[in-house]
């Protein structure tokens, strides 16, 4: 059996879509060999690797509303906290530390400071974990080890780098992909800035798609990146598009 690696991209709210491609995968009977996760996709690669199944962690997704409003604290400087998610990982995953989890994660977060991206697999987790999920202007940048963090997806929002040259097939799951490339996106004041973040990072994100044996990017025009209400139709889209790669994913493994 030949070892898989997942990247799971940003995406806010959109990451609930990843928990479909990981259901579809888990159906297909293919054994996930190790996780690279970026912003939502970091949140969710943990779980996941912490033996919380796509389904759990959808529930925990809609019950504690991540990425929505009830999930941040306002801070005096301006920015929010992130202390509701936090308080969701350290009550599912016990033990903080890569070590614990079941099988190998790497999470990939943005040094503001020094404009360079950087990834961790080993030590303690949370921290990490909440740094790549930290969206720059929304949250607060995270101290950790000497560095001030902040989310990934500034500079690599599909972060298929740790897994590179160390298994043998790598799947890509993007939860980014808001228009068909044909009709125009409908642009409103609150997707303005949102619509310009991605078409930064697009060009970043398609080179290192090329690195992915199967790509995976369900359409997902509609969804907003804070907005959890429509969390059970995000699952069914990334599980769907990940069975439209059904005979590609069972040739390669």
């Amino acid at each position: 059996m030949k070892t898989v690696g997942v990247v799971l991209s940003g995406g806010g709210a959109r990451g609930a879509a990843h928990l479909g491609v990981l259901a579809a995968l888990n159906d297909l009977n293919i054994n996930i060999s190790a996780i690279s996760g970026v912003s939502a996709g970091s949140i969710i690669g943990a779980l996941y690797a912490a033996d919380h199944s796509p389904a759990s962690i959808l529930d925990v997704f809609k019950k504690k509303s991540l990425f929505g409003i009830t999930d941040i604290a306002f801070m005096k400087g301006g920015l929010f906290s992130m202390t509701g998610l936090r308080n969701t990982l350290k009550s599912l995953i016990p033990v903080d530390d890569f070590s614990a989890l079941k099988i190998p994660f790497y999470v990939t977060a943005t040094d503001v400071a020094m404009g360079c991206s950087v990834s961790y697999s080993e030590g303690p987790l949370i921290d990490t974990v909440i740094a790549s999920s930290s969206v720059p202007v929304v949250f607060e940048p995270v101290a950790y080890g000497g560095r001030q963090l902040l989310d990934g997806g500034i500079l690599n929002n599909l972060p298929v780098e740790p897994l590179m040259g160390k298994y043998d097939v790598i799947i890509g799951s993007h939860v980014n992909k808001l228009h068909d490339g044909v009709n125009p996106v409908k642009l409103t004041k609150s997707s303005l800035i949102e619509q310009c973040f991605h078409m930064a990072i697009a060009a970043g994100v398609m080179q290192r798609s090329m690195a992915c044996d199967v790509f995976i990017e369900p359409l997902l025009s509609g969804f907003g990146m804070f907005d959890m209400k429509a969390a059970d139709a995000l699952y069914e889209k990334g599980y769907a598009a990940t069975m439209n790669h059904k005979d590609m994913l069972l040739a390669l493994i």
